[in-house]
C-alpha cells in the first residue's frame, strides 16, 4: 500500500474509534437520566402514597393540613431534579465538546501539515494563492475558536439563569408557608 492509503486508512480507523467513543459517552449520559428519572418516579409514587394515605385517614379538617404539609417539599425536589439533569446534560455535553475539540485540533494540524508538504512541491508563480490558502485557514480558525467560546458562554449564562430561577421559586414556596 502507498502511504496516502496507509494514511487514509488509519485515519478512517481513528475517526471510527472517536465516533464509538462519543456515542458510548452519549449513552452513558442518557443512562444517567434514565436512572434518574426511574428514581425520581419510584419516589414521586412512594411519596403520593403517603399524601393520599394521610389526607384518607384525615378525621378533621385540620387533619388536612398533615397532608398539605407533605406536599411541600415537592418543589424543593422538582428544582433538585432539574439541577441535577442540567448537571447530567452539561457534564456530557462537556464531554462530548472536549472531544470534538481534541479531535478537531488534530484534525487542523495534520490538514495544515499536508497543505505545507503539498505547497512545497508548488509550481513557481503560486506564492499569491498559497498565501490566500493560508490566510483563509487562519480565517476559519479564528472563527472556529470564537464560535467556541460564544457557545461556552452562553451555556454557562443559561446555567446560572436556570440555578438563579431555581433557587427563587424555591425561596416563593417557602415564604407562604413560613407566614401562616
Amino acid at each position: 500500500m502507498t502511504q496516502p492509503t496507509e494514511q487514509f486508512l488509519a485515519s478512517a480507523k481513528a475517526a471510527v474509534t472517536d465516533l464509538n467513543n462519543m456515542a458510548a459517552t452519549a449513552l452513558a449520559g442518557f443512562e444517567k437520566l434514565v436512572e434518574l428519572n426511574l428514581a425520581t418516579a419510584k419516589a414521586v409514587l412512594a411519596e403520593t402514597e403517603q399524601q393520599m394515605q394521610t389526607g384518607l385517614a384525615a378525621k378533621a379538617p385540620q387533619d388536612l393540613n398533615a397532608a398539605a404539609a407533605l406536599a411541600q417539599p415537592a418543589v424543593e425536589k422538582a428544582a433538585a431534579y432539574g439541577r441535577a439533569v442540567a448537571s447530567i446534560v452539561a457534564e456530557t455535553g462537556t464531554a462530548l465538546s472536549k472531544a470534538v475539540e481534541g479531535k478537531f485540533g488534530e484534525m487542523q494540524a495534520q490538514t495544515i501539515a499536508a497543505v505545507e508538504a503539498a505547497m512545497k512541491n508548488a509550481p513557481a508563480g503560486s506564492e499569491g494563492a498559497v498565501a490566500a490558502f493560508k490566510n483563509a485557514m487562519a480565517t476559519g480558525q479564528t472563527a472556529f475558536a470564537t464560535a467556541q467560546a460564544q457557545a461556552k458562554q452562553a451555556v454557562d449564562v443559561a446555567g446560572k439563569s436556570f440555578a438563579t430561577a431555581t433557587d427563587m421559586a424555591v425561596k416563593a414556596t417557602k415564604s407562604p408557608t413560613k407566614a401562616k
